[in-house]
């Protein structure tokens, strides 16, 4: 669409329309609306195809003895309770350390750190480990906790490894949430005597809360579906014993995943084991995506 004005001041414009630019936009977002609707409908399709083929193996396979059972050699006696019982202790090192240091530097940065190019040089670098591959965390891992602090393979390490991971995930996220937050409710602190910690504990991190928490859980389904750091750490696949203490050796659900699908080409019985565990690590995950959705949409406030 163009205008053109006539000479003199109090000559109204007049506005060509031109109707086949018009048309051409039409015909190009009616495109990208069909390109973009069967690139998700494709992308359904083939996870609703992968989905189907991994609860079929499974069937027959997963049930109470499999759950409670340990790890064998012999695949019909195989279970899996010690590798959930490693997962789990993983992670209550990953998620107190995790929210501790990324909440925790995401507040210093948004709230207390000088404006300058110091502070986005600090964000950029944050933001750019978000995006490492995960081997890469695996080989620090390996070289800091597993041989400078000669925590080996155990619990320990894999779970201060896999807050490597995810710490700039956590970070990124609550530094989003913390920013979302409205600067009139800060002026409204302050003015009522408040100081800046006050105003920070009482005021941002309340309001910012629900975008922490689903961050955070978020990060944590990737840490708990990650294989690459663990497989660089020397995480073993069979281990007989149930671990009780942080510094056991264990083993995690997507480890054994990894290695009953190597398996399967010795013995067809443990990619039916390995599709059976998946379902177990998809119901973690599914379950943990539904807190997220549930904590944001219970605290989740608009001002």
């Amino acid at each position: 669409m163009t205008m053109s004005m006539n000479e003199g001041y109090s000559s109204r414009p007049k506005f060509i329309i031109d109707s086949k630019r018009i048309d051409n936009r039409i015909k190009v977002n009616i495109m990208l609306k069909y390109l973009f609707s069967f690139s998700t409908i494709f992308s359904l399709l083939v996870l609703g195809v992968l989905l189907y083929q991994v609860g079929v193996d499974s069937i027959g396979w997963l049930d109470l003895q499999f759950l409670t059972s340990n790890l064998s050699i012999f695949p019909h006696k195989a279970g899996i309770y010690g590798v959930i019982l490693g997962t789990v202790m993983m992670m209550l090192i990953v998620i107190p350390v995790t929210t501790v240091l990324g909440v925790s530097t995401a507040i210093y940065l948004e709230e207390y750190a000088q404006k300058g190019k110091l502070q986005y040089l600090i964000n950029v670098n944050i933001s750019n480990l978000a995006s490492v591959p995960s081997v890469i965390f695996g080989l620090l891992g390996l070289t800091v906790f597993g041989r400078l602090m000669n925590l080996g393979s155990s619990i320990l390490a894999g779970g201060l490894t896999m807050s490597l991971l995810v710490l700039p995930i956590v970070v990124v996220a609550a530094q989003e949430a913390i920013r979302a937050v409205p600067s009139f409710l800060r002026e409204a602190s302050y003015a009522m005597g408040a100081d800046k910690w006050t105003t920070v504990r009482k005021v941002v991190l309340p309001v910012a809360l629900p975008g922490i928490l689903t961050g955070t859980i978020l990060a944590m389904s990737r840490a708990i579906g990650e294989t690459a750091p663990l497989v660089v750490l020397g995480i073993p696949t069979l281990i007989m014993k149930f671990p009780t203490s942080v510094m056991d050796n264990f083993t995690a659900l997507p480890i054994q995943i990894y290695y009953w699908t190597l398996d399967s080409v010795l013995k067809p019985e443990y990619a039916n084991l390995a599709a059976a565990t998946i379902v177990v690590l998809l119901a973690i995950l599914f379950l943990m995506n539904s807190v997220a959705i549930i904590i944001r949409n219970k605290f989740q406030q608009r001002f």
